[in-house]
């Protein structure tokens, strides 16, 4: 997963084209159920929508999040049905 800086909110996590087909066909499902995970630990942060990017898919926040809002975030990808973790990459870079 990749922040682009630390004044962004956006979450790039890098992955195959295949995965990132799967995961934007079912974008609003994706984004419904980040939420209720982040909603479960209390977190203030909320996924507002995710859109391709050159490297991946990006998830947008409404504020900055925090590193354990990035891990459930790129927890919840890795473990969305249909699609091969494998092809996810973890890679933390600000």
């Amino acid at each position: 997963m990749i922040t682009k800086s630390p004044f962004r909110k956006q979450i790039i996590v890098p992955m195959s084209q295949d995965n990132i087909n799967t995961i934007i066909i079912h974008a609003n499902k994706h984004i419904f159920n980040i939420n209720r995970l982040l909603k479960s630990i209390k977190s203030d942060v909320m996924a507002n929508f995710i859109y391709l990017d050159s490297r991946g898919i990006v998830v947008t926040t409404n504020k900055i999040a925090l590193s354990s809002d990035m891990n459930i975030i790129e927890k919840y990808i890795k473990e969305s049905n249909n699609i091969n973790s494998n092809d996810v990459l973890s890679s933390w870079l600000s």
